[in-house]
């Protein structure tokens, strides 16, 4: 029985023997298990960052600029200045000869017209003078018609005498006399014409110093100033002191009004004749009045450095007066069309605005003019739009965006709809 029991005990020992696990193999199984997940995960690893490096955006660096609204219709402005309404006709009414005022006929506000009495001087010396000449002139005159009565009976007293001497009747000296006679008269109404020539001069002259008695407008416009009264002297230039007047009042020729503005000389080549102006007095700050460049004077001020430029109104108006400041703004050549004349733009705005946005904005791409935005996710949006004018630094657009929008003025020129930007700060 022990023997039995001993080899049961040994049989029971053997099978428990056999369950047993063999360490080494599990560590084997073990690291090929990390190996394969390991690999596993690298490769998901892989495959993630080459979807996310194949399917990312781009962030690009760009400058941005905000649209601006501007009213369509209406140039840009290049330039700003301020000067004076000025006249071009304005004179200070004198007169040709010193003399006493005994009459004025003009005052302030009063309008006048071309050759219209303003002043008159005393004439009574004039007068005089001008009666003596005609008197003169009347005597000269009364003597030549008696000359030439007489120079006819001369001239028959001749023809007498001719056949008679031809027959013998009288002698040649009684021929001679008659003949002399007759010459004689006949040089003297020439000389008698001469003097009424001369007598007829001389009373032009003296007509011409009574006319110069009388002051008159030397053209139509508006008296602006009153200079003299009744019973003062005037002259044309300065006789010394004070007493005597060198003019009766001033006239200005309002359809002559126009601006001069002194423009620095380093801005001057924004400025050409013709450039449309828009003009504001600072009387009526909200009345802009069209104007145009006349002309740009040819010089400099040294002191200044200024270039004097003449600005002509397109239509004058009563409320613009002389030596009224104006502040001018010069715009350039083009006018932006409305864009109610543009027909079939769409998005166009019936309220006559445009935005306006820097010229490098504005790109072409596909045959159309096309300007990025830049969304409030910092990515950016390809926008077509409609070009209503554009200068070297400007340019407007009638539709396509809206005023407030970033626009990019400088990136890279592959720039795509939907690229991420990030914008550099100047």
């Amino acid at each position: 029985m022990a023997i039995l029991s001993k080899i049961s005990t040994m049989s029971e020992n053997q099978d428990l023997a056999s369950l047993k696990i063999d360490r080494g193999d599990e560590t084997a199984r073990s690291s090929m298990l990390g190996v394969v997940v390991g690999l596993i995960v690298m490769g998901a690893a892989v495959g993630a960052a080459a979807w996310w490096y194949a399917n990312r955006t781009p962030v690009v660096e760009v400058r941005t600029a905000t649209a601006r609204e501007v009213r369509l219709g209406q140039p840009t402005t290049v330039l700003n200045a301020s000067g004076y309404v000025t006249a071009r006709r304005m004179a200070t009414v004198s007169s040709k000869v010193t003399g006493r005022i005994i009459e004025i006929l003009i005052e302030e506000g009063m309008k006048v017209e071309e050759g219209q009495l303003l002043a008159t001087l005393d004439p009574s010396n004039i007068e005089v003078n001008l009666r003596l000449a005609e008197s003169e002139l009347v005597a000269a005159s009364t003597l030549l018609i008696e000359t030439e009565v007489r120079l006819h009976e001369a001239e028959l007293e001749l023809e007498r005498t001719r056949p008679l001497f031809d027959r013998g009747v009288v002698a040649k000296a009684e021929l001679d006399r008659a003949q002399a006679n007759y010459d004689s008269l006949n040089a003297r109404i020439i000389q008698q014409q001469d003097e009424i020539h001369v007598a007829e001069s001389r009373l032009s002259l003296w007509e011409q110093e009574l006319s110069d008695r009388q002051i008159r407008a030397p053209f139509a416009g508006v008296v602006v100033a009153k200079n003299a009264q009744p019973g003062e002297m005037i002259s044309p230039m300065s006789a010394g002191g004070s007493f005597t007047r060198t003019g009766i009042g001033t006239i200005v020729d309002m359809s002559s009004l126009e601006i001069e503005v002194d423009v620095n000389e380093s801005y001057i080549n924004r400025v050409v004749a013709g450039q449309p102006v828009e003009a504001t007095l600072d009387a009526y700050i909200d009345w802009k009045i069209p104007a145009r460049v006349i002309a740009i004077i040819p010089t400099a001020d040294r002191q200044r450095a200024t270039v004097k430029v003449r600005i002509g109104f397109d239509e004058l108006d009563p409320r613009i007066l002389p030596d009224m400041g104006v502040k001018v703004a010069f715009h350039e050549a083009g006018v932006v069309p409305d864009p109610a004349a543009v027909a079939g733009s769409a998005g166009s705005s019936a309220t006559g605005l445009g935005v306006a946005i820097p010229a490098a904005g504005l790109r072409r791409d596909g045959g159309r003019d096309v300007v990025f935005v830049v969304n409030s996710d910092d990515t950016v949006e390809r926008r077509a739009v409609n070009v209503g004018s554009q200068n070297d630094t400007e340019v407007i657009i009638t539709s396509g965006i809206v005023s407030g929008e970033r626009i990019v003025v400088e990136g890279p020129a592959d720039l795509a709809d939907g690229d991420a930007v990030t914008e550099v700060r100047s």
